[in-house]
């Protein structure tokens, strides 16, 4: 299993470190699910940021500019209007087997959690291009599709043109 000293060692040290599950819990409540431990701990360590200036991730507690929720709202809004809904092959939302936005790319892909469909399924990563349209579903966790996505692996973001480096990390202005 990914774990967050997994992603450290790739991306580097993680200023926000989060603690306080408040606004965890009233997302939670508000959309009906609970988010898959990985996400959160990635997005608690980190907080709302630019990985590598393509991939964008928020978090819950942060100002109004780069708050989760509200980012969580508009793409599901976004995702069930008629001439959007046709690219996903499930419905926008956070009910069981439905597609949770969670992420976003300057390339124009958007990053989604496949909610499982009941207890015994694991949470899944899909990621919608724009340009295409097409997407592509990942049978793996969060944080093992970050850590692929990291390591330059095609896992529809290509880091490698963006981070020639190595991956990196600025907080969201």
């Amino acid at each position: 299993m990914t774990t967050l000293s997994d992603v450290r060692a790739l991306l580097g040290e993680s200023r926000f470190d989060w603690s306080d599950p408040e606004p965890w819990n009233e997302l939670e409540r508000e959309f009906g699910v609970a988010f898959p431990a990985d996400f959160r701990e990635i997005v608690d360590a980190y907080g709302s940021i630019s990985i590598n200036g393509q991939l964008y991730l928020k978090h819950p507690a942060v100002h109004l500019l780069h708050d989760l929720g509200s980012f969580v709202r508009q793409e599901i809004e976004f995702w069930r209007e008629e001439d959007m809904a046709e690219f996903l092959p499930s419905r926008a939302g956070a009910g069981a087997g439905e597609l949770l936005p969670v992420a976003t790319a300057t390339t124009g892909e958007a990053v989604f959690l496949a909610v499982p469909e009941g207890p015994s399924s694991s949470w899944r990563v899909l990621v919608q291009e724009m340009d295409s349209p097409s997407w592509t579903l990942y049978e793996m966790t969060f944080g093992a599709w970050l850590l692929a996505y990291l390591k330059g692996r095609d896992v529809t973001l290509c880091s490698r043109d963006r981070a020639p480096d190595g991956p990196f990390h600025a907080p969201l202005p």
